[in-house]
């Protein structure tokens, strides 16, 4: 005899932007809530920094890893995503700008290229609103010390009135706390919580170190886990991590059966035998989100795909990068009092992005698609090995001091004081230091299609062909604020090979009006199949230009309300007597 798996009005697959506001919206509206995170929890501090645990910090559970970066590769792109309690929210740059009103378009479905929004910003507006606020959004406070003296900030807004587009320069609001509310801005002050944390752990303030994009080990970046996930703990809500999910399927009677493995003593162990030969944990609910994340959450429900027949034919279609694009400004230079000095641009000093240029679409009064161009900054440690890595420089450097140390060792100089030859060593550090790399992200045509192979992985049909006349202005804009700033412009080596690396995909379950043009509709709920959400980047119809996490939180913060209404009106769902085993518990029907 065993027992039955254990009953939530909701569960919710994954712990980014979707599924996080999802928790605590449902869970402070009553309602039972299991969130399951194939990742770990990272309380402050726990952020890899060494060489040696940095090489372990990937996820690839077959091989024992179960770190925090989880790389894609495909033919025409590749993509970067996390494991962790918090989602991409633990490895993004903050940024929680708006999509712009005129971008929610409606076009034709016979256009291959076509975008079709089933919501306007107007629905949207009281969410972002709700959204601001749970993640304490502040702007770079760029009028105080030490902020004002930012170099790559003021370099931005620099090369946007050189440009002509000063008024579209901005400083983008930020999931990080600067200061105290109410207080001038300190780097490395106690963050004042109104209540604990669910790491129970204290924060402090931006430490202006650029290491947002690895793991902020202060807890200064406003993080899903300090924020919803906090609150959604504080409201009842169960939070499973290390909880990967393989299946999940239709229960008899109605509701879901989810089925995960359990990572919790498997780190560091490369898994022994096939996946399907592991033991799982089951659960049921009266309602399942999907928020995997744009390849998670596509690739589950393709997988499963079998036991949800009247999905649409949508399913993995609608896929783009954001316009996702690197490049990197190089030997910039300041001639503006006639002398030739080098333009000082510090990458490694604030928080990644400080600011945002906007380059104004069709739509929107401009030409084209639209895109923005972000400073983007990096960790210190980038720019040591920028320099160590012109190495005949620095060993000629090294020999010079050698020779100086052996003539004092051997009294062949009484001055004892190296100090000036150590620094030499250093050199003038001018490459890294006038260096800055560019993200650039826009509205890129989702024309690309996501698939399993034979052998059940995943695959992306996606070229960068359609959408190569954005890509060009997004170059020349990038190349143009290099002009500006007197460098030149380093593009990303493989978009010589007709590939980016995107950070932000979005689709693969588009919003839709119908399942002929949907895999779920504007309440995020999927057409054919009631109770089963999907909530994060993958029901995205088209990119939304910039940075994507508060789009996805504010429509998330919508699918709650439709949820919560849709429980409150249900009748429950029947499920098995308790304390007797069903066989859906130990194997998905066939």
């Amino acid at each position: 005899m065993g027992t039955s798996a254990e009953h939530f009005d909701v569960v919710i697959v994954g712990s980014g932007f979707g599924g996080s506001v999802m928790a605590w919206r449902l869970a402070d509206a009553g309602l039972r809530v299991c969130v399951l995170e194939r990742g770990k929890a990272y309380p402050p501090w726990s952020f890899p920094r060494s060489p040696y645990d940095m090489r372990r910090n990937f996820w690839d559970p077959s091989k024992g890893l179960h770190g925090l970066f989880n790389l894609w590769s495909f033919q025409g792109l590749g993509g970067v995503v996390s494991a962790g309690l918090g989602g991409g929210s633990l490895i993004y740059a903050n940024v929680l700008l708006r999509k712009e009103e005129e971008t929610f378009i409606h076009e034709d479905p016979r256009d291959g290229s076509y975008e079709d929004w089933p919501v306007t910003r107007a629905d949207l507006e009281a969410h972002y609103d709700a959204v601001e606020k749970m993640m304490g959004v502040q702007r770079y406070p760029l009028e105080h010390e030490p902020y004002k003296s930012t170099a790559k900030t003021q370099a931005m807004k620099l090369a946007a009135q050189r440009l002509g587009r000063a008024a579209d320069w901005q400083l983008p609001p930020l999931a990080v706390t600067f200061g105290n509310p109410g207080e001038v801005p300190v780097p490395g002050e106690p963050i004042r919580e109104q209540q604990p944390n669910l790491h129970g752990r204290a924060r402090t303030t931006c430490h202006l170190c650029g290491e947002c994009d690895i793991g902020c080990n202060s807890g200064s970046k406003n993080t899903l886990d300090y924020t919803y996930l906090s609150a959604a703990k504080r409201a009842g809500a169960q939070l499973r991590t290390r909880a990967e999910v393989t299946e999940f399927w239709p229960a008899d009677g109605g509701g879901y059966v989810v089925q995960y493995l359990d990572h919790r003593h498997a780190e560091g162990t490369p898994r022994e035998g096939p996946q399907s030969m592991l033991p799982r944990t089951t659960v049921t609910a009266d309602r399942l989100v999907m928020a995997a994340g744009t390849f998670g959450t596509t690739y589950l429900l393709l997988k499963n795909r079998r036991h949800f027949p009247a999905l649409s034919h949508q399913l993995g279609s609608r896929f783009c990068g954001n316009g996702d694009l690197l490049g990197f400004l190089r030997e910039c230079r300041d001639t503006s009092t006639g002398k030739k000095l080098p333009r000082v641009l510090e990458g490694g000093r604030g928080p990644v992005i400080t600011s945002a240029l906007h380059f104004r679409g069709q739509e929107e009064g401009g030409t084209g698609r639209g895109y923005y161009i972000e400073d983007a900054g990096h960790p210190e440690f980038v720019n040591w090995l920028q320099e160590g890595a012109h190495q005949v420089p620095l060993l000629k450097r090294g020999l010079r001091l050698g020779w100086r140390l052996v003539r004092g060792w051997t009294g062949l100089t009484r001055d004892s004081d190296v100090s000036e030859e150590i620094a030499e060593l250093l050199g003038e550090a001018l490459g890294s230091a006038t260096s800055l790399p560019l993200l650039g992200m826009g509205r890129d045509i989702p024309d690309g299609h996501m698939r399993l192979t034979s052998d059940g992985m995943l695959d992306i049909d996606w070229r960068l062909k359609s959408s190569r006349q954005y890509f060009e202005r997004l170059r020349q804009s990038m190349a143009d604020i290099a002009r500006t700033l007197e460098g030149t412009l380093v593009e990303n080596p493989l978009s010589y090979l007709s590939r980016v690396i995107t950070v932000h995909p979005l689709g693969g379950c588009p919003m839709g009006r119908a399942p002929s043009t949907g895999v779920v509709d504007a309440s995020g709920e999927a057409f054919g199949h009631p109770g089963l959400y999907v909530a994060d980047g993958a029901m995205m119809p088209g990119p939304t230009g910039p940075n994507p996490s508060l789009t996805i939180a504010a429509l998330a913060d919508r699918f709650a309300d439709h949820l919560i209404d849709a429980h409150s009106r249900a009748a429950p769902v029947r499920r098995p007597s308790q304390g007797k085993e069903q066989p859906w518990q130990s194997a998905p029907p066939m």
